[in-house]
């Protein structure tokens, strides 16, 4: 097909169409968890989610700004949920400095899971690079 590329039984890409390109991967964490991606990049912008096991709620949902010039701050601000479990605020943050692009992510994963969050980042960053949307330290 034109346009769609599969890589693994657990991995598709669509795009680049328009300048859109959508990829969706599962990976099984360190503490057996099923993480769930989907990545969505835009010209100037990537969306992302990430769910684990068998949920396919939206969960939390973060928009980011681009950081300044004058520091290396990102503003991060919850659009959907949020408050008291910001899982996934840290993760956006981080991403923009990755990207350089405008990010907005969406997670759901349980709370009071650092490690599993860990997890989830390593893995959402490993595609990015190897997509070429962020850069390798």
């Amino acid at each position: 097909m034109d346009g769609i590329r599969s890589e693994a039984a657990a991995e598709t890409n669509h795009g680049p169409k328009d300048g859109v390109e959508i990829t969706c991967f599962s990976e099984q964490s360190d503490d057996d968890a099923v993480l769930h991606f989907q990545i969505i990049r835009l010209q100037k912008q990537i969306y992302v989610w990430i769910g684990c096991n068998n949920s396919a709620k939206l969960g939390h949902l973060y928009a980011t700004a681009l950081p300044t010039r004058s520091c290396n701050s990102v503003g991060v601000t919850p659009l959907i949920g949020g408050g008291a479990d910001n899982s996934g605020m840290n993760i956006a943050r981080r991403l923009v400095l990755k990207t350089g692009l405008s990010i907005v992510l969406a997670c759901n994963l349980p709370k009071n899971s650092p490690m599993l969050e860990a997890n989830a980042e390593k893995k959402l960053v490993q595609k990015m690079i190897e997509l070429g949307y962020a850069k390798p330290k």
